[in-house]
């Protein structure tokens, strides 16, 4: 029995388009979630793929580090001081099935996770940590991020705050309080310096008196100072025990 090869043509194209269509292509950062009548199959990709129509769906999945920018958000401190803060957070996709089937738009929940332990991280701790110790807040931020996203297959890699804003009425107190702190050191610092000198000048004494030639040398060591200076006339006090001292030793002599 013979074919018109014309009523054929369609028989032979139908499998070549089924295929065609069932043939996908993965970037080298991206992997499909291949789902087999509704249940999760397996990740496949990079590279070319198979995804049969009407059995097979397939869900692409980007693996290359986002950048969130985590919107301004109004924290109260620990010491009862109303900020904004804002912060920019890195993060990627590790397991591209748990990213699909564990969470239903992983971007948006990490969006939303990071505004909320931001505000709680922050609102642990007073202003002047805030402005000092970014650093750290920043590791405990990544930290209880990575740990609360790990389920979804998230792996957030760094968290950094961008802004801290402080209303004027705040910029000023915290200029005045800065300037009370640098006076109250200079004080201190003063204090403790003449606290050392005082201390010197008591072992000076102290030695001075244990040896009282000591005394009678430094005595005339000030005579031969002043006497360098001949534009005021000055009285100095000659000591009774001076006079000994200089007969001892013209009699030792």
């Amino acid at each position: 029995m013979d074919y018109d090869p014309v009523l054929l043509l369609p028989l032979l194209l139908v499998p070549l388009f089924i295929i065609l269509i069932s043939l996908k292509i993965m970037r080298e950062y991206e992997r499909a979630v291949v789902f087999l009548l509704g249940r999760f199959w397996k990740v496949k990709g990079p590279g070319l793929i198979l995804v049969v129509p009407g059995l097979q769906t397939m869900v692409r999945v980007d693996l290359r580090t986002r950048v969130l920018d985590v919107p301004s958000q109004d924290v109260i401190s620990r010491d009862n001081v109303s900020v904004k803060v804002n912060a920019v957070l890195y993060y990627r996709v590790l397991d591209a099935d748990k990213a699909v089937i564990q969470v239903e738009d992983y971007d948006a929940a990490t969006s939303q996770l990071a505004q909320t332990t931001l505000r709680s991280v922050l609102g642990q701790h007073e202003l002047d940590e805030m402005l000092a110790e970014r650093e750290r807040l920043n590791n405990d931020i990544q930290t209880i991020l990575d740990s609360q996203t790990d389920a979804w297959g998230i792996k957030v890699t760094n968290v950094e705050l961008k802004h801290v804003d402080i209303d004027e009425s705040m910029v000023r107190a915290i200029a005045k309080q800065a300037e009370a702190e640098r006076i109250r050191r200079a004080k201190v610092i003063n204090a403790e310096g003449e606290y050392q000198a005082a201390e010197r000048l008591v072992d000076a004494g102290r030695i001075l008196n244990q040896v009282p030639e000591a005394m009678q040398l430094r005595y005339l060591s000030t005579l031969h100072e002043i006497a360098n200076d001949r534009s005021n006339t000055i009285v100095f006090p000659f000591p009774a025990n001076l006079a000994e001292f200089l007969t001892g030793m013209k009699r030792d002599g």
